[in-house]
């Protein structure tokens, strides 16, 4: 009895189980529809169950049922019943619903029935962010990404209004350079990669890892202060609705590029293929490199010790070129516990080799011309052949996220690896009509290696307290990355008398170079909201502290090749008959000199604390009308380490920017209607010099030849003394959202600027193109944009048309020095204006698309185009004329397709510069009656590349 006991408990036990496993969920957010607010405290029920939920904080819930066709109610004390009908239910699979809006139950109605096959992820949820937003936002959201075929950050981010992107890597908002544009990851600071820009490259950023990107473009007291066209905020994704294993690869091919046997590279490392080098290029330890073994100074075995520490390649080599690929994985879930709370976790890593080839690369140098009656541009020097490049980016995120009641907790683990190997082969003209050029040809094989790695550490907690009104937000985050060049290599001949021989004073003896940047930034801060009442209208008062510290440190060494007693042989003028045994000190006459002194003027540390505190309040001072007000300090303090070229200034720990600041801010939104909008703002933010800029260092380009000085240096009537730019801020807005993510919006600004820092000439500098950052003149910009998307019904409800256009105006009050350079070498009759445009402001953007979504078919696809009007990108003066970049057409195709019988399979198909356009920088002649088209006989090429067309194929499987 007892036995057959046991097994009648198996039996039931294991029904149990069955029904169990039987069972489905359903998951789904709450919204509220006036204001997009999530709703907490709704209830959802199956109708005809007893299975239901209340909704969270966030607007969540979940529901388990068994396998069956149901409707789902969702209901709020003052506001319309919803009933889903139609909605399926799957063992063991989960049906998300996203999105159901709440409408306030101001008459009697009936309650709102729609489908579940009509509730699906769209852009939706982005345009409610839009809509309720206290400040001017743009973004894009990862449904985007995947319509588009656009695979990492920058090359989406150009599809958002007012936005362009410079080189694939840096964002420009409102025709504003990197300088003006601030980059977030998870609405915390992140450090740049690149030694040369205020901003990081955002192409790292694979978009597979990104949820969205929001650009605000006008500031509100809890964000930072530094930013003036916008802030780019990267949502990296976090736990999702239901389980998502998915696997993905992707290939590419350019005719013009890919497959081709005149493609050059070098040997490198057997680790390039993962974006690092495994320590072959690295410099040799155990030595005191500002003192190293010559033939002067230590034995000849030492000496010959030391030559054989590195690589002897100093040559490109054919090779046929790869085509492009890419590979990546998503893993993520969420689990129910035992005590009702959440767990979730997301695992992502991408993979991406691409190659470029240019098999007419052109960088040109060109002076006013001695002659001031000649208009045409004297030729300084040209470099031009082949640039070929091999990019690795290898990425992962992990992700945890812990959910109660009241509270979320959110862990991110996120490791970017990229690895560039560039090779380049040039002839080189050097013409001794212009000024300060010795006159030679030559040629030359530059190998170069850009390893750029960041590791971010994210932790985030959120917690309501409903019933007293409180939300406490708080956030820490820290960030280690670096970007090392090592061992850049150029050899480059100078022709003499029909030999190619080494000359330093025209094309000059090789060269190798080391730079290093490790930089560490650590952010902490807390925001607190209170749900109050102001004038018996609900309101919020917020205020938060928050700390960031961060601290850069920079090397450059450099070695040149040398010749005992001055012996050479007879060159072949190929670059890898230089570093060989048979020419290698003492066998051959081949030996290194330190290109620096000890302590090195190319090396600094510097350092920043920033402390931030801010209140401000939301309320309606009147119906319809909502205004939010504030103010935000920061007590910003600089430090820099280093010291000028002549060591004559040392600085050591030395505070070169100390400032505390106000920034206030008031925000207007009147609702016109539901869901039509009218915003004003007005505010105040500070653009602060770099790392680099407030530093002695000077930078060798290998490639273009063109040094950076930085600003510390007090060259002539220049000071040293660069300062922090002052910027206010108006925006107005109009903005109208319709159904099915319809929209339209207008927007006017205007921003006026008190030391603007800019990238300048030297005139002083006649050998070489030198730049330095410095204050110049006050300037002024002011434009406006217009966004909208468009259902094209009349045709078919499944095409849209989408586009967004901004123009600006800006002008920047010349310099008392600019003024008097420029007006030293006018050409006769020349009448040089007194305000430019401020460098790196494009006039115009244009976007477009138009997309065709077949939800039934498992279709989409769509052509976007995407160019900027033309733009100064470097500021000249004396002999040296303005560069501005040419507008570059960018129309490009995408295709989805969902198939199999789950809809498992998603296949991709894109061509990208259908146009075939080139990206092109030239000298024109500008600022003055001359400028324009009538003189298009002086324009000049700055640096020409040839990207032609691409064609991808994509494939993704769905587990």
């Amino acid at each position: 009895m007892k036995n057959f006991k046991h097994v009648f408990v198996l039996i039931a036990l294991s029904i149990a189980q069955v029904a169990f496993a039987q069972n489905g969920t359903v998951r789904g957010t709450i919204i509220e529809d006036s204001n997009g607010e999530p709703m907490y405290g709704v209830t959802v029920i199956l109708l005809g169950t007893s299975n239901g939920a209340i909704t969270d904080f966030d607007g969540k819930f979940s529901v388990n049922a068994p396998a069956g066709t149901y409707q789902l109610q969702a209901s709020f004390i003052g506001f319309q019943k919803v009933i889903i009908s139609d909605l399926v239910v799957k063992a063991d699979e989960v049906t998300v619903i996203d999105q159901i809006r709440l409408k306030e139950d101001t008459e009697v109605l009936e309650e709102v029935v729609v489908t579940a096959e009509a509730i699906r992820t769209s852009e939706v949820a982005l345009l409610t962010q839009k809509r309720k937003s206290a400040n001017v936002l743009d973004g894009i959201s990862s449904e985007s990404f995947r319509r588009i075929g656009d695979s990492n950050a920058g090359e989406a981010a150009k599809r958002i209004t007012g936005v362009s992107v410079e080189g694939g890597k840096y964002i420009y908002v409102r025709g504003l350079g990197d300088r003006y544009t601030k980059t977030t990851l998870n609405g915390m600071d992140i450090p740049g990669l690149d030694p040369d820009r205020n901003s990081i490259q955002i192409d790292v950023f694979p978009t597979n890892m990104i949820d969205n990107m929001l650009i605000v473009k006008s500031f509100t007291p809890e964000l930072p202060a530094d930013f003036t066209g916008g802030i780019v905020n990267i949502e990296t994704k976090d736990f999702p609705d239901q389980k998502i294993f998915d696997i993905s690869l992707s290939v590419e091919y350019n005719p013009a590029m890919h497959l081709n046997s005149d493609y050059i590279t070098y040997d490198g490392s057997n680790t390039d293929f993962l974006g690092f080098d495994n320590g072959e290029r690295d410099l040799p330890s155990g030595y005191d490199l500002a003192d190293i073994p010559t033939p002067f100074n230590s034995t000849n075995g030492q000496v010959s010790e030391f030559l054989n520490e590195f690589s002897p390649t100093l040559g490109v080599a054919p090779q046929t070129s790869p085509m492009n690929y890419n590979f990546g994985f998503t893993y993520a879930d969420q689990k129910e516990l035992a005590n009702g709370n959440t767990l979730g976790y997301m695992f992502t890593g991408n993979y991406k080799n691409n190659t470029t080839f240019y098999d007419d690369a052109f960088y040109g140098e060109y002076q006013n011309d001695r002659n001031t009656s000649v208009i045409e541009f004297q030729r300084a020097a040209t470099t031009q052949g082949l640039l070929a490049e091999n990019n690795v980016l290898l990425g992962g995120l992990a992700g945890l996220a812990y959910k109660t009641s009241q509270s979320k907790y959110r862990l991110t683990l996120m490791r970017l690896q990229n690895g560039v190997s560039r090779s380049g082969d040039f002839d080189l003209v050097d013409d001794e009509d212009a000024i300060g050029k010795s006159g030679y040809i030559g040629i030359s094989e530059n190998l170069e290696y850009n390893e750029r790695q960041i590791t971010n550490l994210f932790l985030n907690g959120e917690h309501h307290f409903k019933e007293s009104g409180w939300t406490i937000d708080w956030r820490a985050a820290s960030t280690w990355s670096s970007q090392d060049d090592p061992d850049i290599r150029k050899t480059a001949f100078t022709r003499i008398n029909d030999n190619w021989r080494f000359a330093a004073g025209a094309a000059g003896n090789p060269s190798r170079l080391w730079r290093a940047l490790d930089e560490v930034n650590t952010v902490g801060k807390v925001d607190l909201t209170k749900d109050l009442e102001i004038l018996a209208r609900d309101a919020k008062l917020k205020f938060g502290v928050s700390h960031t510290y961060k601290e850069r440190d920079y090397s450059i060494v450099d070695f040149n090749i040398n010749f005992y007693n001055g012996q050479q042989l007879d060159w072949a003028g190929n670059a890898s008959e230089v570093w060989t045994p048979q020419t290698l000190y003492p066998d051959g006459s081949v030996y290194l000199v330190s290109g620096f002194s000890d302590p090195n003027p190319n090396e600094y540390n510097s350092n920043i604390n920033n402390t931030g505190a801010y209140v401000s309040t939301e309320f309606s001072p009147a119906e319809n009308l909502k205004a939010i007000i504030g103010v935000r300090a920061e007590n910003f303090v600089q430090r820099h380490t280093g010291r000028d070229q002549l060591q004559t200034v040392v600085l050591d720990n030395d505070i070169v920017l100390d400032d505390l600041n106000f920034f206030p801010s008031v925000n207007f939104i009147y609702a016109l209607q539901e869901r039509q909008n009218l915003r004003a703002s007005y505010s105040k933010t500070i653009a602060r010099p770099s790392f680099k800029e407030l530093s002695f260092a000077q930078i060798l380009d290998p490639v273009s030849n063109r040094i950076f000085n930085g600003g510390l240096f007090a060259i002539d009537d220049w000071d040293g003394n660069l300062q922090a730019t002052h910027i206010d801020n108006f925006d107005i807005r109009w903005e109208l959202f319709m159904n099915r993510g319809q929209n339209v919006s207008f927007s006017a600004f205007y921003k006026s600027f008190k030391d603007p820092i800019e990238l300048v000439l030297l005139p002083q500098a006649q050998t070489n193109t030198e730049l330095q950052p410095r204050n110049v003149g006050d300037g002024r910009l002011y434009g406006i944009e217009m966004e909208f998307k468009k259902s094209l019904d009349f045709i078919s409800d499944q095409f849209s048309l989408y586009g967004n256009f901004t123009f600006v105006e800006s002008a920047i009050d010349m310099s008392a020095t600019e003024l008097r350079t420029r007006n030293n070498n006018a050409r006769d009759g020349e009448v040089i204006e007194d305000t430019r445009n401020m460098a790196g402001q494009a006039p115009w953007i244009v976007n477009a698309g138009l997309a065709y979504d077949n939800y039934e078919k498992g279709i989409d696809a769509g052509l976007f185009y995407n160019v900027k009007g033309k733009t100064l990108v470097v500021v000249g003066g004396g002999i040296n004329p303005d560069v501005f970049s040419q507008p570059f057409n960018s129309l490009n195709f995408n295709m989805n397709k969902v198939f199999g019988e789950e809809e498992q399979w998603a296949l991709n198909f894109s061509i990208s510069n259908i146009l075939g356009d080139k990206m092109e920088q030239f000298y024109e002649r500008s600022f003055s009656n001359l400028s324009g088209s009538d003189q298009e006989a002086a324009i000049q090429t700055f640096q020409r590349f040839n990207p032609g067309t691409s064609f991808g194929l994509g494939i993704k499987y769905s587990f």
